[in-house]
């Protein structure tokens, strides 16, 4: 019987192009800190590849995502890459070619690679610059994807908090750079049953508050900071004093 498998995988290898249990490169979401939310499929994945890439800010920091996930790849191969992170000393298109070739000769080398990515693969994730040159430089190697836990499923999830009810919309965006821009979302919003997920509040927080006051809503916003992490906050706005928010930061909000 398994002689007649393997003559199988050889004759769809050979005159199907079926890509069958080939070094591959695989995303993987970590989730948002928290090593008790990584996923199965996740652990899977990391345990059947020979390389794992994860980001750095720079060379001098730790990687968040291999933190999580440091338990599983002990004995694994670890390429730390940094990252822009939208930083204007580093050039973004220069690093994701870099990344690509990096992955690319662990690939060619007959070893599947596993590029980690904070939270969800969906949502804020800078490994979808990496699949999107490998895709179109390098069709012929396999990519695949495992969605995480993202902060703001997590962050629902701890406050009890609904993201979506019926006849509800749900808009999540990037924190807007201006109060005015702001002010816009939350009075277009208002028209409509809406909630609003501001995702990288960070250093806006300063006006975001003033917003939130003004539009009489601040007691009804959510802020989520370090989810997952050993200095998670997840309380009311009104009651967050601080003058600053870290990078990991999220509010949300329900209009109407």
């Amino acid at each position: 019987m398994n002689f007649i498998i393997m003559r199988i995988k050889k004759y769809l290898k050979r005159f199907l192009g079926f890509k069958y249990n080939l070094p591959s490169l695989t995303v993987v979401g970590v989730g948002p800190g928290d090593p008790s939310l990584l996923t199965i499929a996740a652990v899977k994945a990391i345990k059947n590849s020979k390389v794992i890439v994860f980001p750095i800010s720079n060379d001098d920091k730790k990687s968040l995502s291999a933190e999580i996930v440091k338990e599983h790849i002990k004995f694994k191969k670890k390429i730390p890459i940094i990252f822009p992170m939208a930083r204007k000393e580093y050039d973004p298109d220069e690093i994701w070619s870099n990344a690509v070739e990096i992955i690319v000769k662990f690939i060619r080398n007959h070893e599947s690679v596993v590029l980690l990515c904070l939270g969800d693969t969906s949502l804020f994730a800078s490994s979808s610059n990496i699949v999107r040159i490998l895709n179109k430089s390098f069709p012929e190697i396999v990519t695949k994807t495992i969605p995480g836990i993202s902060s703001l499923s997590a962050t629902a999830a701890l406050s009890n908090f609904d993201l979506l009810k019926k006849g509800e919309t749900l808009i999540i965006k990037e924190c807007p750079s201006s109060e005015s821009e702001l002010i816009s979302l939350i009075s277009k919003s208002r028209r409509n049953k809406t909630v609003l997920a501001l995702m990288k509040v960070g250093k806006r927080w300063n006006y975001v508050k003033e917003t939130l006051k003004k539009e009489h809503i601040i007691d009804k916003a959510l802020i989520a900071l370090n989810v997952g992490m050993h200095d998670q906050i997840i309380q009311y706005a009104s009651k967050y004093n601080d003058k600053s928010m870290p990078y990991f930061s999220l509010i949300l909000i329900r209009l109407n």
